[in-house]
């Protein structure tokens, strides 16, 4: 009788791979993903570089002794698709990459196990109970990395700072608690050496925006447009899109548009409903089919608010500027142009170049600071 035989480190190199980040933004940012889809409202962080340790612990639903058991399958998921932010667990399953070991804790109603993990060679794996060592006070989940390189960025507190800062920035800007509180009454948390995380500092000027679908009351996301007189780090560039609190894209691609300096434009929008479109490994959005269709809605629909941004001081403007920036022939009639950055605060705000741009409001002001959002005035009827 013959046997299937698994290359288990292979496999695990081709998940690996199938993310844009490195192995440890990855692990970082799949784990808070789980326990963001097992309702966790707090997420702490404590890294031991002596030791070579990072404990995480959530206070989510946490699992069962079956739960706990078949989490241990590389190819076992709890997960339904079309929901969710995780896939299938699949940052502690990568963990077996970095660590020597890999310790799981959980409590959920009366049950209250733990597991060992590590990859001992290509093809094992073995996992083994153990008596929990209390990582997890009351409910919920914990894990313990014990990590193969002293030197691993897991084990630097500003790291992970700043990857769930990128990932998860929904979560720490109160502007977003209206349109996420269906998803998470209790809001979330993170705490790293603890230190309860903040929302990034604003860099420029910003200007709120809100995600409408044709025939819908209320906007289906909300999120906002930040510029600044002076390049944006990296990783504010470009308009992020989230789901559910987790960012899945950024730049300028996906929307199909793109502002003349881009190195100074960035932005953000939060759009619940995009969590049905996310791909198997949620991370990117279907394009095709009935699961790509809402994207492809949303999608216009950001294009449109974009628009809307950049055009409101634009309308102001004489047929005599418009035809020094190319806007207009010299008969005063309007000819398509490149929307670029206004050269002063005070003039024309077309931003942006582009396909499928609509028209509507835009909070943001020439020459003014915009006020921080407030969810409430954002959605006035909500029921």
């Amino acid at each position: 009788m013959g046997e299937t035989r698994v290359d288990l480190l292979h496999l695990l190199e081709d998940l690996r791979d199938a993310y844009p980040g490195s192995l440890e933004e990855t692990i970082v940012s799949e784990i808070v993903a789980n326990s963001l889809d097992s309702r966790a409202a707090t997420v702490v962080f404590t890294a031991d570089p002596g030791g070579r340790t990072l404990w995480v612990v959530d206070d989510g639903s946490g699992m069962t002794r079956s739960e706990l058991r078949r989490y241990h399958d590389l190819a076992a998921s709890g997960k339904t698709r079309g929901r969710g932010i995780g896939f299938a667990g699949v940052g502690i399953k990568l963990g077996l990459l970095a660590c020597e070991e890999v310790l799981t804790e959980t409590r959920c109603g009366k049950a209250h196990v733990a597991t060992t993990w590590r990859l001992t060679s290509r093809h094992r794996a073995p996992w083994s109970w153990l008596a929990p060592p209390g990582l997890v006070p009351e409910r919920g989940t914990g894990v313990r990395l014990t990590l193969a390189n002293g030197l691993s960025p897991l084990l630097d507190p500003a790291f992970l700072l700043t990857v769930l800062q990128s990932h998860f920035e929904p979560l720490l800007d109160p502007a977003f608690q209206a349109i996420l509180l269906a998803h998470y009454p209790r809001g979330v948390r993170f705490v790293v050496q603890g230190v309860p995380l903040e929302a990034p500092p604003w860099l420029g000027e910003r200007a709120t925006i809100a995600i409408r679908l044709p025939r819908r009351r209320n906007p289906s996301g909300i999120g906002f447009l930040e510029r600044d007189g002076q390049p944006l780090p990296d990783e504010r560039r470009g308009l992020a899109v989230s789901t559910l609190g987790k960012v899945i894209k950024r730049g300028w691609d996906w929307v199909g548009l793109s502002p003349a300096h881009l190195e100074r434009v960035g932005g953000l929008v939060e759009i619940p409903a995009l969590a049905a479109s996310l791909t198997l490994s949620k991370g990117d959005f279907l394009r095709t089919g009935p699961r790509g269709a809402p994207f492809l809605a949303h999608r216009k629909a950001v294009q449109e608010a974009v628009a809307r941004s950049s055009r409101r001081g634009a309308k102001h403007a004489t047929p005599r500027t418009r035809a020094a920036r190319g806007q207009v022939g010299s008969s005063g009639r309007s000819r398509p142009c490149s929307r670029t950055w206004p050269r002063s605060s005070r003039s024309s705000q077309r931003w942006w170049t582009g396909a499928g741009a609509g028209s509507a409001d835009s909070s943001l002001r020439a020459g003014a600071r915009a006020r921080p959002p407030q969810p409430v005035s954002w959605f006035p009827s909500q029921g």
